[in-house]
């Protein structure tokens, strides 16, 4: 089964899939609108508004796994995002990105790509360790706002801890080249 085959919904309740974007660089993200890394919302839409000409997707996957970060209901989240952040790409419904009820989409995710390229110098895994927060198996997401990077053929080429921001050259980078 590909990574385009797995059912979604959107955050308006229609059903979707990633096939709905074959043929595009695609970035899934978890995210979370009360989290410390919320403000990198503003960074995937600068993102998405300069690179959605060449064939590139941002797909936000709201998720409440970390310390309760996204408790909002679906229309909650879709006013925060757009009062908040101006967010035009699109937002899907919560899901479960760790634990017994993982999504399959973060199933084949991790399967791909079981380990997240970490930010150079970063923190944000010792500190989560610290506050025994951290992940409770190897290849669970880290956290919120993890990346998977979907190249145009659905094979799942990079995965970004956290803590790499939407600007960080190793992720631009990485998308740029997977746009070609």
């Amino acid at each position: 089964m590909s990574v385009y085959d797995i059912p979604l919904t959107r955050l308006d309740g229609t059903s979707a899939s990633l096939g709905d974007y074959r043929g595009q660089v695609l970035l899934v993200v978890n995210v979370a609108s009360k989290c410390g890394l919320t403000p990198q919302y503003a960074g995937l839409t600068a993102l998405y508004d300069r690179l959605e000409s060449q064939g590139f997707q941002v797909l936000a996957f709201p998720c409440n796994d970390f310390a309760g970060q996204e408790p909002g209901s679906a229309e909650e989240i879709q006013e925060f995002c757009e009062r908040n952040y101006g967010v035009r790409f699109p937002v899907f419904s919560k899901l479960h990105a760790n634990g017994e009820e993982r999504h399959p989409l973060y199933q084949a995710l991790i399967a791909a790509q079981p380990k997240a390229q970490t930010k150079e110098g970063g923190t944000l895994l010792d500190r989560l360790s610290q506050r025994g927060l951290g992940p409770k198996h190897e290849t669970d997401v880290l956290w919120n706002f993890e990346k998977f990077l979907v190249a145009r053929d659905g094979q799942v080429i990079a995965r970004f801890a956290p803590d790499v921001t939407p600007d960080d050259p190793a992720l631009v980078g990485a998308i740029e080249k997977a746009l070609g």
